[in-house]
């Protein structure tokens, strides 16, 4: 069993802590995190949708549901589930990201429940949703990490990832390009740590978890980033706790 730190990695999350004054700046560091967020709101609004059969013209398709955001940064996703109507809890690792979610979700009005730590921070056994995007390549135990997301769930709850793959493209894409020409923070990502779809499948499978959706999350000069089949940058995954 991890311990209460078990999953987080150090180095990572003084690397994220730095990033907490202009987390909120879609021009600052997390530039290309405020670029994803319309797109992977997207995707998870049409899998809630989806899986509990609610009404897409809901504007608080979530209340009375309890969500978490595992990874949560300054509340960029936490925010917006919080609006679709969740109770939500937010957990970071870096102690300044956290101050500077709870700042901002004061100005925004908005209550929520912001701790510091990792997956080990949740209680077992009843959330709805839990949401973990561009988290797992940055932990140090990314199985002891599924496990804790999964036992976060009620059993029928829905886990919702995303994660950049371990391909040449992705390399290219958000190392070489991304983290060279500093559109990205260089030393955000290590690719020896990226999780191919087959990986993190079967991770989830062995944390008791039934596989849903798979979806490439891509980026083109004409679109920006959209979904799509191609897996070969960074993809979505969404998954259901079995009973």
């Amino acid at each position: 069993m991890s311990t209460a730190t078990g999953t987080i990695d150090p180095k990572e999350a003084e690397h994220f802590g730095r990033m907490a004054a202009d987390w909120w700046d879609p021009k600052g560091s997390s530039a290309m995190l405020h670029k994803l967020n319309p797109v992977r709101l997207a995707y998870i609004r049409d899998r809630i949708d989806q899986h509990w059969g609610l009404d897409e013209c809901d504007l608080r398709p979530l209340k009375a549901r309890k969500a978490a955001d595992v990874g949560c940064g300054a509340g960029l996703l936490a925010e917006p589930l919080a609006r679709l109507g969740a109770e939500v809890t937010g957990v970071d690792a870096a102690p300044e990201n956290i101050a500077a979610a709870r700042a901002h979700a004061l100005g925004q009005g908005l209550a929520i429940d912001y701790r510091v730590g990792s997956v080990e921070a949740l209680e077992p056994g009843v959330y709805d949703l839990v949401t973990s995007l561009e988290v797992v390549e940055h932990v140090s135990d990314p199985r002891g990490f599924i496990d804790g997301l999964a036992r976060a769930l009620r059993p029928g709850g829905l886990l919702i990832l995303s994660t950049p793959n371990r391909t040449a493209r992705s390399r290219l894409m958000l190392i070489l390009v991304g983290e060279g020409t500093g559109r990205i923070p260089r030393g955000t990502h290590d690719w020896e740590k990226f999780l191919s779809p087959e990986e993190l499948i079967a991770l989830l499978e062995d944390a008791g978890l039934a596989l849903e959706d798979c979806h490439g999350l891509a980026w083109g000069p004409a679109r920006g980033f959209h979904l799509s089949d191609d897996k070969s940058l960074d993809y979505l995954v969404t998954a259901k706790k079995l009973p």
